[in-house]
Parts: C-alpha cells; structure tokens; sequence
C-alpha cells in the first residue's frame, strides 16, 4: 500500500505561483513513477506532469508545459509540482497519484493510489 497526500494549494491572482507537494510514505520503494492530475468543476479529470521516482524522466501536458516543472525528492519521499504563470484556467483540484507499472503513464487508470488532492484556485 502507498499513501499520498497533496498540499500547498490554495487562492493566487493570475500570473502568480504556488508550489504543490505530495508526500508519499508506505511501500514508497515499490513507486516507479507519480503524476499529478487536476479536475476542474464539470469537467474530466486530467494529466498534467509526472515524472519517474528513480530517474529524472518527466512528462508534461500541452497545457502546462513551459509554466509547470515537476521534482522529485527522494530523501523526503516527496513530489512537487511548481506551477508559474498560472491561469484562471489553471483553477481545479490538484492530485498526485503514484503507479507501480514500469512504464510512465499519463492516463488515471494506469495510476494505482490516489491522494486525496488540493484545491488551486486562479483568480483573474
């Protein structure tokens, strides 16, 4: 079992920064890589970065890529997801999720625990 919890949302005017952290703990060891999704009100919910836990492989979507950056930090068991130039469109829940499969994936259903993810809200 894997365990995730998000923090470090919250309300920033557009153009601002927030610093998203997902803290893993549990058979961390066994993670091969996590990703970070966000759900926007009525909408589905969808891939934004991940990057391998061992290596420094990363993975981005169109939308965010340019103005988000991913890291790791092993020693901490911990991902961020640095966020800049953020967008009211940028405004949705915020989850990380850890996969145990050996390829890194940017769909939810290959991801196998979930956090129970953070608010970000863009105000224009």
């Amino acid at each position: 079992q894997v365990q995730l919890v998000e923090s470090g949302g919250g309300l920033v005017q557009a153009g601002g920064s927030l610093r998203l952290s997902c803290a893993a703990s549990g058979r961390t060891s066994s993670i091969y890589a996590v990703g970070w999704f966000r759900q926007a009100p009525g909408k589905e919910r969808e891939f934004a970065a991940a990057i391998r836990y061992s290596g420094t492989r990363t993975y981005y979507a169109d939308s965010v890529k340019g103005r988000f950056t991913i890291s790791r930090d092993n020693a901490r068991n911990t991902v961020y997801l640095q966020m800049n130039s953020l967008k009211p469109e940028d405004t949705a829940k915020y989850y990380c999720a850890a996969r145990m499969g050996l390829v890194v994936a940017t769909k939810e259903d290959d991801y196998d625990y979930w956090g129970r993810g953070t608010q970000v809200t863009v105000s224009s």
